[in-house]
């Protein structure tokens, strides 16, 4: 038996008549006593009806006595209906019957009324002021108004209790839906501790306690983290409104807080977003306008340049094929050195303006490292040791030509800095999950305030006419591409350091390698899909059909996995590849719809690569499979 009919069958039992009308003045219920008491037809008692036919209806069969305009008396009652409000009230009905009638509205709308019959006790009343010969006349009627005080106040505790009811079930609505939301929504008094907080606090500020109310704001924030908001707070308290951002050294978060007065009692409103992923992307876009910006304006200064400097090394050549004197080739010498260092100058300055972006793939620290070492070890003198060191957790999206320039750029500045003798660090770590921190520190003697003022500014040099002052300066502009950010400081122990924060973000399931058969018939796809496969880490064999494939297969014991298109040169289709090259694993691909039989006979078979997919796509899809 379902629900509503067991409501419907308990309110048939009790004695009261009750009617639920919706706030559209419809009704939604009435029991069996209300149908009998008033006399009700079945299409006035169905859900649905409307008040005013009910009202109309009992208005002409005399239900509330004489009245001249029926009409004029239904529309007063349904003006009355829609600005419901709770009330308690006795009247005498046509028949002699004397009825009590309670309303009380709805939370969501609408509103119950409940008809008690109240003849048995009126009668008793009016026997005892009848019968009773000692009571005196006051007495009685301080009685008969008690008990009809009684009963309204009855009434009236039902509609406070109900009221109370839908206030807890909208709190608990409000407090559920605050939850939900990402980010930390909080109250301070004017003592500056928490009235109410939704719990998000841990969740945007790692390291904070999720149960806050009661405790201090000071408290609960650190002491990094209240300098910073404290003259917001105040300022609040105050009745100035502020939205500011900081960054929260705890964490490593990227912090937005909105402070609002609370504008009936002192307090202040907090509104506190991790905004960490939106600071990333928005320096790597601003470093990317300024690049455009930069690269207008040099644009055509570097074309002219450019032209200048062809003609003094053409006129030069010229003066060194003339019999000169031997003073004057030294002379001649030097000033094609100088216009070569020219046309260098111009490539530097084409690297940092021109058209360079971040893009990400899978990337190995440690092996990437290893690189660096082979790299630059050529570049430093027997004094010098190179020292790695790699913290991280697992293969990360960076950019390995960009990083690359940059750390070489790091680690021959620390090689100038350091002389002849020395040691260069270069440690990886990732921070609170967020940054992926790269730190370069040497034993030199530092940067000079000057260089810690001015270090990033192109063409900055502490090096005098060897250094073009663009070293730093494209490292920072890779750092801003990637959306990160770079520090300048002197370490504990001396010596330079330069660290810089790229965000973190990891590789998905990149595999570890092995050779691998690709199997597809569009040559320019294949290229491509074979950088997406050596730049995860497998050796790639190629093919156009399954006969190729399968002749590769046989001469290849080290073969790791097939990847195959479905559709290829010839009648077969990759889908042959699993049967004839088992137990080999085979991964499909394809650009074919899902509805396409191929398709579903592929994805019968296991998983399929959907066409286009990107390296993070292509990785994920090549992990191992449970059995």
């Amino acid at each position: 038996m379902s629900r509503d009919p067991l409501i419907t069958a308990g309110l048939n039992l009790i004695q009261q008549a009750l009617s639920i009308f919706d706030s559209d003045l419809r009704l939604v219920l009435v029991n069996r006593p209300m149908q009998r008491m008033f006399d009700l037809p079945d299409p006035l008692v169905t859900p649905g009806a409307p008040f005013e036919a009910i009202i109309r209806h009992l208005a002409q069969r005399g239900e509330y006595g004489e009245i001249d305009d029926i009409e004029a008396f239904v529309h007063s009652r349904v003006d009355l209906a829609r600005a419901f409000e709770p009330h308690y009230m006795e009247r005498t009905r046509a028949n002699g019957r004397v009825i009590s009638v309670e309303g009380a509205p709805l939370p969501q709308g609408g509103w119950v009324t409940v008809y008690t019959d109240i003849t048995a006790v009126k009668t008793q009343e009016a026997l005892l002021r009848a019968r009773s010969e000692t009571l005196s006349e006051e007495v009685l009627r301080r009685s008969e108004e008690l008990s009809r005080t009684n009963r309204a106040l009855a009434a009236t505790n039902a509609a406070l209790t109900e009221a109370q009811r839908g206030l807890a079930e909208m709190e608990a609505r409000t407090r559920t839906t605050a939850e939900m939301m990402p980010a930390h929504i909080a109250r301070v008094d004017a003592a500056g501790r928490y009235t109410f907080s939704n719990r998000r606090l841990a969740a945007v500020m790692p390291g904070r306690p999720t149960e806050i109310v009661g405790l201090h704001i000071s408290e609960t924030l650190g002491e990094q983290a209240y300098d910073r908001v404290h003259p917001h707070l105040e300022a609040a308290q105050a009745g100035r409104p502020s939205t500011f951002e900081f960054t929260d050294e705890m964490s490593s978060r990227r912090i937005r807080a909105a402070f609002t007065p609370d504008p009936i009692e002192p307090g202040v409103y907090i509104l506190s977003q991790d905004v960490t992923e939106e600071t990333q992307t928005r320096a790597a876009l601003q470093q990317t306008r300024r690049r455009e910006m930069a690269a207008q304006l040099t644009s055509g200064l570097a074309h002219d340049f450019a032209n200048l400097l062809t003609i003094i090394l053409g006129m030069q050549s010229k003066l060194a094929r003339l019999p000169l004197t031997p003073e004057a080739e030294p002379l001649i010498s030097a000033t094609l050195q100088a216009a070569r260092r020219g046309g260098q100058l111009l490539n530097r300055i084409a690297d940092i303006t021109g058209p360079r972006r971040w893009q990400p793939e899978p990337l190995r620290l440690s092996r990437f490292l290893g690189d660096l070492s082979v790299l630059a070890s050529a570049s430093l003198p027997e004094g010098i040791a190179l020292r790695l060191r790699d913290d991280t957790t697992g293969p990360l999206l960076l950019d390995p030509g960009l990083l690359q320039d940059a750390a070489l750029n790091l680690v021959l500045n620390a090689r100038d800095a350091c002389g002849a003798q020395g040691t260069i660090t270069l440690a990886a770590r990732e921070v609170q999950d967020t940054w992926l921190e790269l730190a370069v520190n040497d034993t030199g003697p530092g940067f000079s305030d000057t260089a810690l003022a001015h270090a990033l500014d192109p063409f900055f040099t502490t090096k005098g006419g060897e250094g073009s002052g663009l070293g730093l300066a494209m490292v920072y502009d890779m750092v801003k591409l990637a959306g990160g950010s770079m520090r300048l400081r002197n370490g504990a122990e001396g010596g330079a350091l330069v660290t810089l924060r790229l965000p973190l973000r990891r590789a998905i399931g990149t595999p570890n390698g092995g050779l691998v058969l690709l199997v597809e018939d569009g040559a320019d796809l294949r290229e491509t899909i074979r950088e997406m496969l050596t730049g995860l880490g497998f050796a790639v064999v190629e093919a156009a059909s399954v006969a190729e494939a399968a002749l590769l297969a046989e001469g290849l014991p080290d073969l790791a996995l097939v990847l195959s298109d479905i559709m290829l040169e010839g009648e077969e289709t990759g889908l042959s590849l699993i049967e004839r090259l088992a137990p080999l694993p085979v991964r499909l691909m394809t650009s074919l719809p899902p509805d396409h039989p191929y398709h579903a006979a592929a994805r019968a078979l296991g998983p399929v690569l959907a066409k286009p997919f990107d390296v993070a796509g292509l990785a994920a899809f090549l992990e191992p499979q449970p059995a």
